[in-house]
């Protein structure tokens, strides 16, 4: 039997732990648990803590709690669970975070299902939809477009006094994952673009599983969507081919060539000019002999978003440009379209000879760290800034950034210096002004720490 004064304190813990959970304390609710307190310690709406940190969306919250040995699968007073209650709110994090451990194992089939056919039912109705019909309200949903993860976003859904997040195409995708259920690939493409939008959760779900499902069947069913008539399917499949790419690239990868063969014929035969941008940018990022060709042929493409693609097709692995590939630069530095420009200016660096200050590479990079885009001019002078080029006119290139309104600008310019030793480096700097939080992992904001150290080792 506890005594009263142990008592008091589990009670102290408990309540600091729903008190740090429901002010969304995520260290705090960890260094609770680690305290001693009870994951599963009930708030005073008489639910597990767990259920304000579903309700609330707060996934590090959850997350903690779970970790901690927070009960996902609790029943409740109105027949649910937190993991249900997660499933029904639509939001795929959140579901992961509330999803605990080994769930194949955990569950029994008819939980699963459950979970499943719940997803299923809010995916298939939709949200505005569903919550119509359990709260009876009428008119338009409140919708507010919402991050849900690091870099994937969904809507939020109001309606009635409720709300939810229309994720769950996604919910049901990664349950079926989690449950070891191999969906149609048609099925995961369709939930993929409703909406069509790759940073919408659905679309992430989609592609995360399908990339991670590495047979043969599964890759040939989802390329074969190149030919779908809609370019948002087309889209699609290069998503999927570029985060293949990621999840493989230590063993560069087993269908890289059937990959690379593949984008090279599709883009002979795509005529939609979005589509066609991401065919040159997806077969960018694979290793070829036929790179700078590929480029070539598309160089005069009427469309600007094609033609942005072209230079990265110049940049190889031996750091040398063709004099083809040379004039088509030169060509696209005076692009009408700004982020042509910007393209050319990191392509062209290995033409820029330091012993031939004349040579027209050069002169197109000055020319191009004055243009009237100031994003132009910061990706000609990072150029510049990495190359061996110590000439006077690239120097007083640098100087004439240090007058620009735009603080990363003057950065630009001062780093500039600073990889040439210009002994105007410290003034230079000090143009620039303070930096602050945020350039901690900016090399340029050490450029001055370095030219000390360079040029002063008295200082150091």
């Amino acid at each position: 039997m506890k005594s009263p004064g142990h008592g008091s304190h589990v009670e102290s813990l408990d309540d600091r732990l729903v008190s740090a959970a429901q002010a969304g304390d995520a260290d705090a609710v960890r260094a609770l648990l680690e305290e001693g307190s009870d994951p599963n310690a009930v708030g005073r709406d008489g639910l597990p803590v767990l259920c304000s940190a579903v309700a609330a969306y707060d996934t590090e919250v959850a997350e903690a709690l779970v970790e901690g040995g927070a009960d996902p699968d609790q029943a409740l007073p109105d027949g649910t669970t937190p993991l249900l209650r997660a499933v029904d709110l639509g939001s795929p994090a959140m579901v992961t975070a509330v999803l605990g451990p080994q769930p194949l194992l955990r569950l029994s089939p008819a939980e699963r299902e459950g979970l499943l056919a719940a997803a299923r039912n809010w995916y298939e109705t939709g949200a505005a939809e569903e919550l119509r019909r359990r709260t009876g309200a009428f008119g338009p949903a409140e919708t507010l477009l919402v991050q849900d993860h690091e870099n994937n976003h969904v809507d939020q859904v109001s309606l009635g006094g409720l709300t939810v997040r229309a994720g769950h195409g996604a919910v049901l995708t990664e349950l079926e994952w989690a449950f070891r259920i191999l969906a149609p690939v048609d099925e995961l493409v369709a939930r993929a673009v409703r909406p069509p939008d790759e940073n919408h959760v659905n679309w992430s779900a989609s592609r995360f599983v399908l990339a991670l499902r590495r047979s043969k069947e599964t890759w040939s069913a989802v390329v074969a969507f190149r030919h779908h008539p809609s370019p948002d399917h087309r889209l699609f499949v290069l998503s999927y081919l570029r985060i293949r790419l990621l999840f493989e690239s230590s063993n560069r990868h087993s269908y890289a060539k059937a990959e690379s063969q593949l984008l090279a014929a599709w883009a002979a035969e795509e005529t939609d000019s979005p589509v066609l941008a991401q065919v040159l940018s997806t077969y960018n990022t694979y290793e070829h002999p036929d790179q700078e060709a590929f480029g070539l042929r598309y160089a005069d493409h009427p469309d600007p978003r094609v033609r942005r693609e072209v230079p990265d097709c110049f940049i190889t692995n031996d750091a040398v440009l063709t004099d083809a590939a040379t004039t088509t630069l030169l060509t696209l530095a005076r692009d009408p379209d700004a982020a042509v420009r910007c393209a050319v200016c990191e392509a062209i660096g290995p033409a820029v000879d330091p012993i031939a200050p004349f040579s027209e590479a050069r002169q197109a990079l000055l020319a191009l760290i004055r243009d009237t885009d100031p994003d132009v001019r910061a990706c000609a002078a990072a150029t510049l800034s990495r190359s061996d080029d110590r000439t006077p006119a690239v120097a007083d290139a640098f100087m004439a950034l240090l007058d620009e309104d735009d603080r990363l600008l003057r950065l630009a310019g001062a780093y500039g210096l600073a990889r040439q030793d210009d002994p105007r480096t410290e003034e230079a700097y000090e143009r620039v002004g303070p930096l602050g939080p945020g350039f901690e992992y900016d090399d340029r904001a050490d450029g001055l720490w370095r030219w000390r150290w360079r040029n002063k080792p008295e200082q150091h």
